[in-house]
């Protein structure tokens, strides 16, 4: 009993003066660090009476929700700073986010109405405005010797035409 005593003291325990151990807690946990989560649980669920106080809020929605913007925010993180890697830049800037919200047919559906603020837009060109590619356009090429589209392939063509 008094080994127990003297190992309460060390572990900061604490004895009750009619001689029982009180165990102390470990230090508290987090409702996000039980769940896993990196999103704060106890704000969100704060967020959500606050919004609605006349309702009363399961603790386990309050985790779901934590859970579902975690999630999101990764997705969303994944494919910008693909983008950023792409345009060959190391920072993750609100250019890329929208590059990668839009090229993302899910993204794109659920946030089709947002706007990023200095986000640009997606770079587009209406079919009917590009150059109409002709046929006339490619025998003008031929007749002046300049190599078509096949390049060096019609070259080797007319070759071997010529060796038989």
């Amino acid at each position: 009993d008094a080994a127990e005593k003297k190992d309460a003291v060390e572990k900061k325990d604490e004895v009750n003066p009619d001689g029982k151990v009180k165990k102390q807690r470990d230090s508290t946990k987090t409702r996000s660090s039980r769940a896993g989560l990196q999103f704060p649980v106890g704000r969100i669920h704060r967020f959500i009476k606050r919004r609605a106080p006349s309702l009363r809020i399961a603790g386990g929605a309050a985790i779901y929700l934590a859970a579902v913007l975690e999630y999101l925010t990764a997705e969303v993180l994944e494919l910008a700073g693909n983008a950023a890697r792409d345009n060959k830049k190391t920072r993750i800037i609100p250019r890329h986010i929208q590059l990668a919200i839009r090229n993302d047919e899910e993204l794109n559906k659920l946030l089709g109405h947002v706007t990023i603020a200095a986000g640009g837009v997606l770079p587009n060109i209406h079919s009917a405005l590009l150059p109409k590619d002709t046929g006339k356009a490619e025998k003008d090429k031929k007749d002046h010797g300049e190599k078509g589209d096949h390049g060096d392939k019609a070259d080797v063509d007319k070759a071997e035409a010529g060796q038989k």
